[in-house]
């Protein structure tokens, strides 16, 4: 029965995106070192689906390379959350392990479902974690991107069973910026010897 349901959803969602362009709905700034910060846009979601955000929704192939260890992302502040449900306050960020292409962000409403709907604005609010910074480095890898955003997914494997909902886009630093960032850097580390 699940199948059936699953195939059905799939194309009255694919029915609803054909009629919706997919929109860029979050904006990821790696501009500051050992920093992330996510925000919403005022972007409309591509699809009508309800499902726990204790899953989630999941940016995909967001990394460019394999982590050393699990993803180590300390909320500094952020009400992020889906637009049409209030935010709690702490959403988190996820990666299933070290091999995981994508970043999931969840526990970010206290509604009971979070809820999108088709043509309506996704998201609210933002988000900022701190990083370590091999996990900050991993996620330079690839520069400026823009990918998808899944609902209700977590990690690759749910992806058979979620929808994209719309797109994220990624701002990294300026080649100049990153220069002067690894000078400071450097004379930092000349100081201290």
């Amino acid at each position: 029965m699940k199948t059936l349901f699953t195939a059905g959803a799939v194309l009255a969602i694919a029915g609803a995106a054909s009629a919706t362009e997919i929109q860029k709905l979050l904006v990821v700034d790696l501009s500051v070192p050992n920093q992330i910060t996510i925000t919403a846009t005022d972007g409309g979601s591509a699809a009508t689906i309800s499902g726990s955000d204790s899953t989630g929704f999941y940016l995909a192939d967001f990394f460019g390379a394999d982590g050393a260890s699990g993803l180590n992302a300390s909320l500094v502040s952020g009400d992020l959350t889906s637009f049409l449900n209030g935010s709690d306050g702490s959403p988190s960020l996820f990666r299933g392990g070290t091999t995981d292409p994508g970043l999931n962000v969840w526990s970010y409403t206290n509604d009971p479902t979070s809820d999108f709907e088709v043509g309506v604005q996704a998201f609210s609010g933002s988000a900022t974690w701190s990083l370590d910074a091999d996990d900050y480095a991993n996620m330079l890898i690839g520069g400026e991107r823009n990918g998808n955003i899944w609902f209700v997914a977590d990690t690759v494997d749910d992806l058979d069973d979620a929808v994209v909902i719309g797109e994220y886009n990624v701002i990294i630093p300026t080649p100049g910026a990153a220069g002067l960032l690894g000078l400071a850097g450097l004379a930092a580390v000349r100081r201290r010897r």
